[in-house]
């Protein structure tokens, strides 16, 4: 199937997908109706579309709209387009490379080898038109240079998950791929390149999962004390509830 049948469009620009260095569409946490952008790429932030995997999966793109909204929250979208029309087979194909992409990764986390099948659907899509950096006319000048934006030929969807299917195999294929790690938090499913000096980062976002993380492990120091402390103190659970 063609990353072309996912939607249809017209060529454009925008001025700041991921490519392989990673989402746009929020530096960090939470952005959009339930979307993660926490990967430090756009294929893991694309792989995270699908949440909760290890408990309750939660599906992220339960319908074609919710995979446009995601391009444009990705920044894989022209500012200020229409949102491209995404079709059933669309959604079906994007799913279907979300799992290639996440099968694939956790294959590299573990050292495992890598499935035939899942290397030849990111292949298929990944050899598609993408969406092509181009330097902006204008005045800026300086040590940032032109500013970069992103061209799409065909549709701005195709495009887009063309784009992403890239991403994976630049991902998968590079030193980085050494560097992927998923959240400490055993109810999170969350992928992200671990990018900290030290190679430590555990959680996916400090903001949520770490500070789960935090407040879990301050409560259960609490129960343990309050447990050890004579009858009659309110322990230290009254000082949590406030």
């Amino acid at each position: 199937m063609a990353a072309t049948d996912a939607a249809t469009g017209t060529a454009g620009t925008t001025a700041g997908p991921a490519g392989a260095a990673g989402s746009a569409g929020a530096a960090s946490g939470e952005s959009g109706p339930g979307f993660r952008f926490v990967g430090g790429r756009v294929c893991l932030d694309f792989v995270a579309t699908l949440g909760k995997r290890h408990t309750d999966p939660v599906e992220r793109l339960p319908e074609p709209a919710a995979l446009a909204r995601w391009f444009g929250e990705a920044g894989l979208l022209p500012p200020g387009a229409a949102v491209p029309q995404v079709g059933a087979a669309g959604l079906t194909q994007a799913r279907v490379l979300r799992e290639a992409l996440n099968r694939l990764v956790r294959a590299a986390m573990d050292g495992r080898p890598y499935g035939r099948t899942d290397i030849a659907v990111v292949n298929r899509v990944a050899v598609l038109p993408d969406l092509a950096p181009q330097l902006a006319d204008g005045d800026r000048t300086g040590a940032g240079g032109p500013e970069v934006r992103w061209q799409h030929r065909g549709p701005v969807a195709g495009a887009a998950l063309a784009t992403v299917a890239r991403d994976g195999v630049l991902l998968l294929g590079g030193q980085e791929a050494a560097r992927v790690k998923e959240c400490g938090n055993p109810a999170c499913s969350l992928l992200f390149v671990d990018d900290s000096q030290a190679r430590r980062r555990r959680w996916c976002s400090m903001d949520r999962c770490g500070n789960l993380a935090k407040v879990a492990g301050y409560r259960a120091r609490a129960r343990r004390k309050d447990a050890a402390a004579p009858a009659g103190g309110a322990g230290p659970e009254a000082d949590l509830a406030r």
